[in-house]
């Protein structure tokens, strides 16, 4: 008998857990209908940086779920069969101004290393050697390399997966969808049953989970970054991201093209509209590391809302008392980096069902999910 499974959200969960379905053993006897209207999706707003091992937060869990999707990505890109157009380990410059800074960084890179075999090679560099590494730069500062550092499209990560999946057992509809209070899913077509449901909205996981009688403790924020068009460099494609001390980062992708963001905007919630404030601080940032950018650089600007909770922590799995509902959120800033293994774990869990024990990554569901009655 056939398994029907939805998956509310096309962004980096929704999207991986797609792919996963289609490839996981069993997958032949699942039809997967996933459902996205493409509106305010933090996917489609990321820098696009996957470099989690130098960051300063203490959140075990968070920092090993980091640890493992950065892990997962060159196995997804493989099987997934995407080019490095979509992701591509160029590594990751962090910088510092001051020698000190400097020093306390490069330990900190070298004591996460030795748990973390895939952060590569780490290298201190000069000013004058971050530049030659990007020489887009007219005033680089030194700075740590961390040549497992990569950089991802993560619109183009989105499509390539949905794209394999949809060859195999996935349909896509572009529409917005809500629950019934039994966890049926409510289409343009009326309400439809599924064996399963994956709920990976991000910021909008109270508004659709209401139904069901369920709060979920999410928050939006709002995020904005540029693309600018910049002297096409031979090497570009291979030029490091870069991460710069008091600035925005600075992510190179080929062709001339530079993106420069995200911002972090907590009062702009679910506000999508373009701030021309906002952009102007975007590009000042960037002139302060490249001369000669202007207004006329700029080539787009894409916003988006990031899911956070109260911890800054993500949360995904089989809710409570709602055996066929699964949930993903509180991503943050980190979407694209932790993204793609919550989705390949929903895909797996939705598949097989079991209680899945993913306390190594996440806090129990109940942290931050409640029932409405309470």
């Amino acid at each position: 008998m056939q398994k029907r499974i939805a998956i509310i959200g096309g962004g980096i969960v929704g999207a991986t857990a797609a792919f996963y379905l289609s490839q996981l053993p069993g997958a032949q006897q699942v039809k997967v209908t996933l459902f996205d209207d493409g509106v305010g999706q933090a996917t489609s707003a990321a820098a696009g940086i996957i470099s989690p091992w130098l960051s300063k937060r203490r959140n075990q869990r968070w920092y090993r779920l980091a640890k493992a999707g950065a892990a997962l990505y060159p196995e997804l890109m493989h099987d997934a069969q995407l080019g490095t157009e979509v992701y591509q380990q160029t590594g990751t410059i962090v910088t510092r101004e001051a020698a000190v800074d400097l020093e306390v960084l490069a330990d900190l890179a070298q004591e996460r290393r030795r748990t973390a075999p895939t952060m590569g090679t780490v290298s201190v560099l000069s000013a004058k050697d971050v530049q030659a590494q990007i020489p887009l730069l007219t005033n680089p500062q030194p700075g740590v390399l961390i040549s497992g550092g990569a950089r991802v499209d993560g619109p183009a990560l989105v499509q390539g997966l949905l794209d394999r999946a949809s060859a195999v057992n996935l349909s896509v509809k572009r529409e917005r969808v809500t629950l019934t209070t039994d966890g049926d899913v409510v289409t343009s077509m009326g309400p439809q049953r599924f064996d399963r449901v994956i709920v990976a909205v991000g910021a909008w996981l109270k508004e659709v989970l209401a139904p069901v009688g369920i709060t979920a403790d999410v928050r939006p924020q709002k995020g904005q970054l540029i693309e600018l068009a910049v002297k096409d460099y031979p090497l570009q494609e291979q030029m490091p991201v870069l991460m710069p001390e008091g600035e925005r980062d600075f992510i190179p992708f080929g062709h001339g093209k530079l993106i420069v963001g995200a911002t972090h905007e907590d009062g702009g919630k679910f506000d999508l509209s373009r701030d021309p404030a906002v952009k102007a601080d975007l590009l000042a940032s960037a002139q302060r590391l490249v001369s000669g950018l202007s207004a006329d650089s700029i080539t787009g600007m894409r916003v988006g809302t990031r899911a956070y909770t109260p911890d800054f922590a993500p949360f995904f799995g089989p809710v409570p008392e709602h055996e066929k509902l699964l949930v993903a959120s509180g991503l943050g800033s980190s979407g694209l980096t932790t993204g793609p293994e919550i989705g390949r774990l929903l895909a797996g869990s939705a598949l097989y069902g079991g209680e899945p024990d993913w306390s190594e990554y996440e806090k129990p569901l109940t942290t931050y999910l409640s029932s409405s009655a309470e």
